[in-house]
């Protein structure tokens, strides 16, 4: 392609196919590059794999990265260890690393955050800065911006949380509308479903705590327990 590794000059084992592609490469090895633009500001980074127009195209001396699909991984400059397949797939990561992001959208937003893992369309689409979080499922904890160390599984599970941390939802509409919540465990179908702001809440089996807003410190298990509790504390229902 034109200028495809235009200014190469010692690295090996590179592979470019489309105009720009890797035309900043000059002692880097083991690089491939497809698509127009893709790894085009790379310099000295090695063993990237990069499929799609723009994927990782300013990327400079970042490392052991896979990108598939259009702008995947755009931004990126020094981040490593990045998975991105996906149109858009952490397109606005900067330095983040050792994140994992496979969707269309997933982690879009994802500048500075690392180890976070996204698997579903617009999973974790707003996160910004909040590491170790999992999310899969499409719009799991897409409304997230520095939350930490949620776990979220399940169509739209803790979907329009922002900041609150340290959550474990696995089920369809698990704690979907949680926002600031901490400390909670929802498993099952819209467990924990209408929580907003309560804390230290444990709800397994379907519709367990469903109704629970502000509630706190309620362990419901098994199918529907405590499932009209709204804003009760402390109570147990096996």
């Amino acid at each position: 392609g034109h200028r495809a590794m235009d200014a190469h000059t010692t690295g090996t084992d590179n592979v470019a196919i489309g105009a720009n592609a890797l035309d900043s490469n000059t002692t880097a090895d083991n690089n491939v590059a497809v698509g127009s633009g893709a790894l085009a500001g790379n310099t000295t980074g090695t063993n990237n794999v990069a499929i799609g127009r723009s994927s990782f195209n300013v990327s400079t001396t970042a490392s052991d990265n896979v990108g598939v699909g259009l702008s995947t991984g755009q931004s990126t400059t020094t981040g490593f260890h990045l998975v991105a397949i996906g149109r858009n797939a952490l397109v606005a990561n900067t330095t983040g690393d050792s994140n994992i992001a496979i969707g269309r959208a997933c982690m879009e937003a994802n500048t500075t955050a690392s180890n976070n893992t996204a698997v579903g369309k617009h999973a974790l689409l707003t996160n910004t800065t909040g590491s170790e979080n999992i999310a899969i499922g499409a719009y799991a904890l897409d409304a997230s911006t520095t939350a930490t160390g949620n776990v979220a599984v399940g169509y739209t599970a803790l979907g329009v949380n922002t900041t609150g941390n340290e959550n474990v939802a696995v089920g369809s509409f698990a704690l979907d509308a949680n926002t600031t919540a901490r400390f909670n465990t929802a498993v099952g179908q819209m467990a924990l479903s209408a929580n907003t702001t309560a804390e230290a809440n444990t709800g397994i089996g379907r519709t367990s705590l469903f109704a629970n807003t502000t509630g706190g410190s309620n362990t419901g298990c098994g199918c529907a327990t405590l499932e009209n509790n709204t804003t009760g504390a402390s109570n147990n229902a096996f």
